[in-house]
């Protein structure tokens, strides 16, 4: 697999901060998932429903969502709701390397929108949703600090399940 080209080359301020530690995190999970099978990137090692591959479809889905609201608001980002709990899974057909591809082009589109927005101040109201203050309004900057927890977040998950799968840890 070829390492991806650093999220900020030829930025500099808060955008190159912004998408270097994103990219970071980025790297921490795509490196959590070196070396798998497509059976054990599926499989779950825990209570939770969560697999490996299923973390690397989730992420990549939700980056996407939320850069087409930082271009076109709520109405953007809404998907199909089908069935939740599957992007959280590796269907049938999928592969590691295919989720891991189309997670390298969201991150790619997710720079390019970053290095070319007019302003990170731009900003939208958030859809309704029972987790969302009602009349909220995100920026862009927010948008991307909320990307960057979220990756971060899943990457600790995918660790876990990638000590229980075969002893492997992303750090440490």
């Amino acid at each position: 697999m070829n390492a991806p080209q650093p999220a900020a080359a030829g930025l500099d301020g808060e955008r190159a901060d912004l998408l270097q530690t994103l990219d970071k995190h980025r790297g921490f999970l795509r490196y959590t998932v070196r070396d798998l099978t497509d059976e054990q990137a599926a499989r779950r090692t825990t209570a939770s429903e969560l697999c490996l591959g299923g973390l690397i479809k989730h992420v990549a889905g939700t980056e996407a969502g939320w850069m087409r609201f930082v271009v076109g608001g709520a109405d953007a980002m809404v998907s199909d709701p089908g069935d939740w709990e599957a992007q959280f899974r590796m269907a049938e057909g999928e592969t590691l390397a295919g989720l891991l591809a189309g997670y390298e082009q969201v991150a790619a589109a997710t720079d390019a929108l970053v290095a070319g927005l007019p302003d990170l101040d731009l900003a939208h109201p958030l859809p309704a949703a029972p987790w969302f203050e009602p009349g909220a309004v995100w920026s862009a900057r927010r948008v991307l600090l909320h990307i960057i927890a979220e990756t971060a977040q899943h990457a600790g998950h995918a660790d876990i399940i990638r000590e229980s799968l075969d002893g492997a840890r992303t750090m440490g």
